[in-house]
């Protein structure tokens, strides 16, 4: 399957095609929602949405799996490090990360904006110093870098129907609700590592605060204020879900059952959130393998109608990008 999808996406150079497929295998493995997804794509653009996810995952466990003796000044630099790597690979100088690698290649054949990397790598950067949010606007301004821009990115890869910045508002709420969502299912977990990603003041408002959620985790004593505060932060992800929505529509047919499967699926958590009581301080809440099975099968249905409605809409994947020669005399820009 890896071999076709290369092949549709024109990707023929050996050492690219072991790149993208090692992105490939962190989406198969870590992104079981988002890689589901990524299967109703037309062949010819899933290797592309690999290296957008590879890259995140990449940095993402830089920041909360480099190591038990790996302090902030750690992390930080290794992610100064990944960021300068992109930089130089973006602007042809060679360098020997995979996911690196596959990322510049997936810009320069669809035209990311190399900002929404920079902005992405902020987003990581703050994870390392900063650990509760006081307002739901600052928890948005962190967003915009670790959760917005990723639906930026992704959306010259799905392609529209309208002009691209008219979609592309839609396309960032939809990284934020998904973003939100996760939020809200890994309370828990998060708060394991030191964080508090739901507002403060959205907690204080129904008389929680971070000492009440560490006292619920160590001790496993559940709280009903604890519940209302997480029953208002779904209340407030699905009204992002409900401004993204719109979006869909606006991209290309074929694309369209991808993005749709994965606003359904990251949805069910949601509900798997709600079903379970809210008790995603003690457990992770699951959607069950019969609800994604389900969901995927109407995806898929859904993707092959569109492409067999839509043959030209898959087109011939983009033409591999001109790489410069590396040169010593390069700039320096980020």
């Amino acid at each position: 399957m890896t071999d076709r999808e290369l092949d549709a996406a024109g990707i023929s150079d050996p050492a690219l095609r072991a790149d993208y497929a090692h992105c490939r295998r962190l989406n198969a493995r870590h992104g079981r929602t988002y890689f589901l997804a990524t299967r109703l794509l037309p062949a010819a653009r899933r290797p592309a949405v690999h290296a957008l996810y590879g890259f995140a995952r990449h940095a993402d466990d830089i920041v909360d799996d480099l190591g038990a003796d790996a302090g902030p000044e750690d992390r930080a630099a290794a992610l100064d490090a990944l960021h300068r790597r992109l930089t130089a690979q973006l602007r042809g100088e060679p360098t020997a990360e995979p996911v690196v690698r596959a990322l510049a290649d997936t810009a320069a054949r669809y035209a990311v904006d190399p900002a929404l990397f920079t902005d992405f790598m902020a987003a990581m950067r703050d994870d390392l110093t900063v650990t509760d949010y006081p307002h739901y606007a600052e928890l948005r301004r962190y967003m915009h870098g670790s959760a917005a821009v990723i639906g930026l990115q992704m959306l010259p890869v799905l392609g529209t129907v309208v002009p691209r910045a008219e979609a592309a508002p839609y396309a960032a709420d939809l990284g934020v609700a998904f973003q939100l969502t996760n939020f809200l299912r890994d309370v828990g977990e998060d708060l394991d590592r030191g964080r508090v990603y739901l507002p403060a003041d959205l907690l204080a408002a129904h008389g929680v605060d971070r000492d009440l959620l560490e006292w619920s985790r160590r001790t496993g004593r559940r709280d009903a204020a604890i519940t209302a505060a997480l029953i208002a932060a779904a209340r407030l992800t699905r009204e992002v879900y409900a401004r993204a929505a719109p979006g869909i529509d606006l991209l290309e047919p074929v694309s369209r059952p991808c993005v749709r499967t994965a606003f359904v699926l990251y949805g069910a958590i949601l509900d798997a959130v709600a079903d379970d009581g809210y008790a995603v301080l003690h457990r992770r809440a699951v959607v069950g393998r019969g609800r994604r099975a389900a969901v995927a099968a109407r995806g898929l249905t859904a993707a092959v109608l569109a492409r067999l409605a839509h043959r030209d809409a898959c087109g011939p994947p983009p033409p591999a990008p001109h790489r410069p020669r590396p040169s010593s005399t390069a700039g320096g820009a980020r």
